[in-house]
């Protein structure tokens, strides 16, 4: 016969194994973050599969499961130029399993030409700005420019339709720019990404586009789409035989944008600091940081207040742009 617990013992029993299962629980993710990562841990990459931002998050998941042995995941959340994979990550648990790989875009411009926005700057806090990348001003050979001076001489005379890779977007945002600093009339088009864009110019749907230069290198080396210049102030070793716009005499056109990784607004500065440090030894990797320059990433690694600096500088140009210009979602 089964001998029975006296209900105070049982009540010992119960509360000694509730306690001990939430001190086990508790060290799974001590408050210093000092175990991390010691779960699978979600990349959420706010653009397409095959783009810029997707092979970043794809590199530095590689480098972080082979350092940390714990499955990092890239998952592709995209749509709204980036809006829809950044409110994700805002209102996720602030517990350093969920992060976000994407462009500074989806703070320094989005909040000037969407009407509401799902989240608050505040929501996301950068850990990393990994790198920067100038874009590519091309058209198609069908419009017979060869050169910026008769690019923006176009846009004065007949007008332009530009592609970009949707609303939101740095070629959204370099339409506008165009735009106010030529006096060029332009059309922007926007599309589902930067692939469809370049196809579209390929086609001659568009007359051209300033997109990643990621996405039409190839094009321009086998000459189905015509580069005019780069949007940086020195020229591209990927395309060394394609002007800048600043030696072009058009600073005025100068453009970059930073991929960088952000974590909810209220995570833990101890947790903070230690998916920083994991970052940092990740872009030490050597073939990492060739598939970045490949890409056409220019490294900067920058963390902390020099981080959020360089995003805020971007959103101050751009809040003046969108002020001028009157840029918004069409």
């Amino acid at each position: 016969m089964a001998r029975l617990i006296a209900p105070r013992r049982l009540l010992q029993t119960s509360l000694a194994l509730l306690l001990g299962c939430t001190a086990f629980a508790s060290q799974g993710q001590p408050a210093d973050g000092a175990a991390w990562p010691g779960k699978p841990v979600r990349l959420i990459a706010s653009f397409a599969p095959g783009g810029a931002v997707d092979i970043l998050a794809r590199g530095v998941g590689e480098v972080l499961q082979r350092e940390t042995r714990q499955p990092f995941v890239v998952e592709n959340r995209t749509g709204a130029g980036g809006n829809i994979g950044a409110d994700y990550v805002a209102k996720a648990a602030a517990d350093g399993y969920t992060l976000l790989i994407g462009l500074d875009t989806s703070l320094t411009v989005n909040p000037l030409i969407y009407k509401s926005m799902p989240f608050k700057n505040g929501d996301l806090r950068p850990v990393m700005v990994f790198a920067s990348q100038g874009m590519l001003m091309a058209v198609s050979p069908k419009t017979n420019i060869k050169t910026l001076e008769q690019f923006i001489a176009r846009g004065k005379d007949k007008g332009l339709t530009l592609g970009s890779a949707g609303y939101g977007t740095p070629g959204h945002l370099a339409a506008s720019i165009l735009s106010h600093a030529t006096g060029a009339k332009v059309n922007h088009v926007p599309y589902k990404g930067n692939a469809p864009a370049t196809l579209a110019m390929l086609s001659g749907e568009v007359d051209g586009g300033v997109i990643s230069s990621t996405a039409m290198l190839p094009h321009v080396t086998t000459g189905k789409i015509t580069a005019l210049a780069v949007t940086t102030a020195q020229r591209n070793p990927l395309l060394p035989e394609v002007p800048s716009v600043a030696e072009l005499g058009h600073k005025e056109l100068q453009q970059e944008v930073l991929f960088a990784a952000w974590v909810p607004g209220s995570t833990p500065e101890p947790l903070v600091q230690k998916i920083q440090a994991h970052l940092e030894k990740a872009m030490k990797d050597g073939t990492l940081r060739e598939r970045m320059r490949a890409n056409d990433m220019v490294y900067e690694g920058l963390t902390g207040d020099a981080a959020v600096k360089r995003i805020q500088a971007l959103a101050d140009r751009y809040r003046i742009l969108a002020q001028a210009t009157g840029m918004k979602m069409e």
